[in-house]
């Protein structure tokens, strides 16, 4: 057996890197739900110190040498301990590429970001944030450099977010999509006509706190477990794991639609009941959270359109949410359905239908590598960004709110690696519903009667249980016994919204 001061050593100093993790997350759960405004520049300082100590605690030569005496008796190891073991190396190598200044200089940047950012929203100025931009792209392009065997810049980023992806691989798999996506959405409008800009599930008034209740409510019934978990409102959705059985969520209320509330806090869910899922015996250490970005948004998918945007939750949850809101009595089981399954040409990506809304993703990924790749400047993103939503889309924003400062990413983090993880997540969340049918059976009759936990069981046994466990692609073929396809994802597509284009396709 490896000599137990080894295992524990390890495990004490991971607990600790934990421990800092944790508190680095409450402090960005605060930055973006309740930190004043004049609070931006020292919360920056704050964070920065707190990764700074991270860093140092990964890089720690005593730490190597702890791994390196593992690892030459890792035959005698568990399996878990040898599954922990490969992770905190990999962290440890990548940590070791860059200094602590960097990560500190990155930190402070994007919090003064974040910050400018939610002043450019205000304005719907994109010039107020040019500057800084240019800095994170910058910044982007010297994290890239800690990385020289990588083939394209963005490689480090989305390796980070995404462990085994590439440009090389991303591009083609998003170029296939673009092409089957573009027809399809045409093919989707002829059928069924385009929504127009009416609300999906429109409110009389500003019914703030009922609409995030019902939202919470339903998220609850889902398997969200508000033992271990809150909801609080936020700019931009988000969820954040700051500890084990706090998991906590926020939403996005849009007075006149309860759509805005009801889908932003069941994708959240999505997210938060993964990290719920998380087997105890991962808690403290590098393994206790989700593998991968697109992994961790195939959940956040899969529960707010494979669940959420399907006919058998509306039969359970129209008569809860008419209760809270008589104005919708109006609707039925079809019509609710309908009304949350619209198809349209839009401009916003956390409002897009399931169909359009990796034509969305595919252009921020476009740009983003043209931007690291210096052919594209930042003083001309607006207008590329006008462009490829006309192509793409038909449609073209009246302002820089409509367009390029939609989206927090690049102005709280790197430009690089943040944007594939939603259409990985989009394609796996029907691969992996689709494993999880075939296993249970007939999902939607559970819907209906409001019988979630089946299918909420089978993630936990087969993707939330295992953490960092498994690598991500090692992981979906576990799971849904083939590596990751885009089929069954277009499959869902077409039968959903293009029943005659999918039934050429099957006649073919």
């Amino acid at each position: 057996m490896a000599a137990p001061s080894d295992l524990d050593s390890l495990r004490e100093r991971l607990r600790e890197m934990d421990d800092l993790q944790a508190a680095a997350s409450l402090l960005h759960w605060d930055q973006n739900t309740y930190l004043p405004r004049r609070g931006a520049a020292s919360r920056g300082r704050h964070l920065a110190t707190l990764e700074r100590l991270l860093h140092e605690r990964r890089v720690d030569p005593e730490l190597r040498r702890t791994l390196e005496r593992l690892e030459r008796r890792s035959p005698e190891l568990g399996e878990l301990e040898r599954d922990l073991l490969r992770v905190v190396s990999r962290d440890v190598e990548r940590a070791a590429r860059y200094p602590a200044s960097f990560m500190v200089t990155i930190t402070e940047h994007a919090a003064a970001s974040f910050e400018a950012w939610g002043r450019a929203r205000e304005e719907a100025d994109f010039a107020l944030m040019a500057p800084l931009l240019e800095r994170t792209v910058e910044l982007s392009r010297q994290y890239a450099s800690f990385f020289p065997e990588a083939d394209h810049l963005a490689d480090p980023l989305i390796d980070d977010a995404d462990e085994g992806m590439s440009v090389a691989a991303l591009r083609p798999l998003f170029a296939h999509l673009r092409a089957a996506l573009l027809p399809l959405v045409e093919a989707a409008i002829a059928e069924r006509g385009e929504a127009g800009s009416q609300p999906a599930l429109p409110l009389a008034s500003v019914q703030e706190a009922a609409q995030m209740r019902v939202a919470l409510r339903l998220a609850s019934a889902l398997g969200y477990d508000l033992d271990g978990g809150r909801q609080d409102l936020a700019l931009h959705p988000f969820a954040i794991r700051i500890a084990q059985g706090d998991v906590r969520i926020t939403t996005r209320v849009d007075p006149t639609d309860l759509a805005e509330a009801l889908f932003s806090t069941l994708h959240e869910a999505g997210h938060a009941m993964y990290e719920q899922g998380l087997s105890a015996e991962l808690n403290g250490t590098s393994l206790a959270s989700g593998v991968s970005a697109g992994i961790h948004e195939s959940q956040s998918r899969l529960w707010e359109n494979l669940v959420g945007r399907s006919r058998g939750f509306w039969r359970y949850a129209l008569p809860i949410v008419q209760r809270t809101f008589p104005e919708l009595g109006h609707l039925d089981e079809e019509a609710a359905h309908r009304s949350v399954n619209q198809v349209r040409r839009s401009l916003v990506r956390t409002e897009a239908d399931e169909l359009t809304y990796n034509l969305h993703v595919i252009i921020r990924f476009d740009l983003e590598l043209e931007l690291l790749e210096g052919r594209l400047a930042v003083t001309d993103l607006p207008e590329a960004w006008r462009e490829r939503y006309q192509r793409d889309l038909g449609v073209a924003p009246q302002d820089h709110l409509e367009g390029v400062l939609q989206d927090v990413h690049w102005f709280s983090g790197f430009v690089g690696g943040a944007f594939q993880g939603y259409t990985l997540g989009n394609v796996l969340s029907a691969q992996f519903f689709e494993a999880a049918r075939s296993a249970i059976g007939d999902l939607d009759e559970q819907f209906a009667a409001g019988t979630f936990a089946p299918l909420h069981a089978w993630l936990r046994e087969h993707v939330y249980a295992y953490g960092r466990r498994l690598p991500p692609a090692e992981l979906v073929e576990r799971a849904t016994g083939r590596a990751l396809s885009v089929e069954p994802y277009l499959s869902y597509l077409r039968d959903k919204y293009a029943p005659n284009l999918a039934r050429e396709a099957a006649s073919k």
